[in-house]
């Protein structure tokens, strides 16, 4: 029996699910405190509701909920503004990770808190693992990360809209395919991260460059590229280097676990 992994974004979900629960109570931005706890009340209950969706919707074999290290990321060694002026989350909402995770294990999906690494990171290793055996895996995330691994094994899932994000949209939101999300992105950045691009290339210009050449390294050897594209490049090489190993995500982390271990059982499921 092919095996349909489903891995999910913790705080990806968790966050957008609390930003719900609590926008009511918000006065000038602010929740109050007698109301905190009736937020934070109201949020266990709509993940512990949302995951049994996600196992509805979604019909998977294995699942298992991938939260962040507490610790910092590589990233962050390599380029100290990484995710720079990123909302923390509210302490009164890390306080009820514990709540949450058992929530989630009292529905037979574990959830696992890396030592040093992204989420992103993870759920690709494991994605990408799942792929080479030839099964299936939806990782249910907003995270456009994502997007650039995707292929007949992988599945990206938008929980909140209740819609795949496929090739299709793929294409009509960035003009490429996923194959080349990454090398637009060198050249844009990524704004949500705080990554920087080359200046002076947008997200149209880039998208036109890889349809006309194929790919980055093409365009940076095209011999009749626009000179001042050339220019732009060429100066920001170094740039365009960092950038693209704080956008690739690492698909060789040591998980520790085999998919035995995160197989659900269906009836309790």
């Amino acid at each position: 029996m092919s095996a349909h992994v489903v891995l999910i974004d913790a705080l990806n979900l968790i966050r957008r699910i609390y930003a719900v629960q609590e926008r009511p109570f918000l006065f000038n931005g602010e929740l109050a405190p007698n109301t905190q706890q009736q937020v934070l009340h109201n949020t266990v209950q709509a993940c512990f509701q949302a995951l049994q969706n996600i196992l509805a919707q979604l019909e998977p074999s294995h699942a298992l909920v991938v939260f962040d290290s507490e610790k910092p990321c590589f990233r962050y060694a390599l380029y100290p503004d990484y995710k720079k002026g990123r909302a923390k989350m509210p302490s009164h909402l890390a306080q009820q990770m514990n709540k949450i995770q058992d929530s989630f294990l009292a529905l037979g999906v574990d959830s696992l808190e890396p030592d040093e690494d992204e989420a992103d990171d993870v759920i690709a290793t494991l994605s990408v693992k799942v792929a080479l055996r030839n099964q299936h895996t939806t990782i249910v995330s907003t995270d456009k990360a994502f997007l650039s691994i995707i292929n007949e094994n992988i599945k990206v899932y938008d929980y909140f809209n209740r819609r795949y994000l496929d090739e299709i949209y793929v294409k009509d939101k960035f003009q490429v395919t996923p194959d080349k999300l990454l090398d637009l992105w060198t050249l844009t950045g990524d704004t949500t991260n705080k990554i920087p691009g080359v200046a002076g290339i947008g997200q149209v210009t880039a998208a036109q460059l890889l349809d006309e050449y194929g790919s980055l390294a093409a365009v940076k050897n095209a011999p009749q590229l626009k000179p001042a594209i050339k220019r732009k490049l060429e100066e920001n090489q170094s740039q365009m280097e960092l950038s693209r190993k704080l956008l690739t995500l690492k698909q060789d982390i040591p998980l520790g676990f085999n998919l035995k271990d995160i197989r659900l059982n269906l009836a309790q499921a």
